[in-house]
């Protein structure tokens, strides 16, 4: 935790913008379409990430801190800059991010015209994709991988 809260959104950014620019350099010499994933304080960089700089989709798995909350501020006043769709993933029992913090990242994006995707697994909680973590939910897992390829297959097409 003392690592997360010392992050700040400036440096952040250089640092998607640095691996942005390497992946353009160096990917085939055809321009491939970026998106960008995370889960939890990678889910927040992800969104961070859709609102600096042009990638063609965007995924976020139980961001923490996309809406404000005791720690953070929070990074809805970026909804009207995203560059791309957000796919966002919520676990239902998650006691971190509650359905105000949800719903308020819904409804900026909502309100900014954004177009995005939000899904709550009712019976899962935080850290849901993560088999090596007793909230490991098997079925949500499996549903949102599957949803993660069907939104990127649908945004990343040339």
């Amino acid at each position: 935790m003392p690592h997360m809260l010392a992050l700040r959104e400036r440096d952040l950014e250089a640092d998607v913008q640095s691996a942005y620019a390497w992946l353009r350099d160096n990917l085939s010499a055809a321009p491939t379409p970026i998106a960008c994933i995370g889960f939890c304080m990678g889910g927040r960089v992800s969104f961070l990430t859709n609102s600096v700089l042009p990638v063609r989709a965007a995924v976020s798995f139980y961001g923490g801190g996309i809406a404000p909350n005791p720690m953070s501020p929070g990074l809805l006043s970026r909804a009207g800059y995203l560059h791309a769709p957000q796919l966002l993933f919520w676990g239902g029992l998650d006691k971190h991010i509650g359905p105000e913090q949800t719903q308020a990242v819904a409804e900026a994006l909502r309100k900014s015209a954004k177009p995005f995707v939000s899904v709550e697994f009712g019976d899962a909680n935080h850290g849901f994709f993560c088999d090596a973590r007793p909230n490991y939910n098997p079925a949500a897992a499996q549903q949102a991988w599957a949803l993660t390829h069907a939104f990127l297959n649908c945004y990343l097409r040339t």
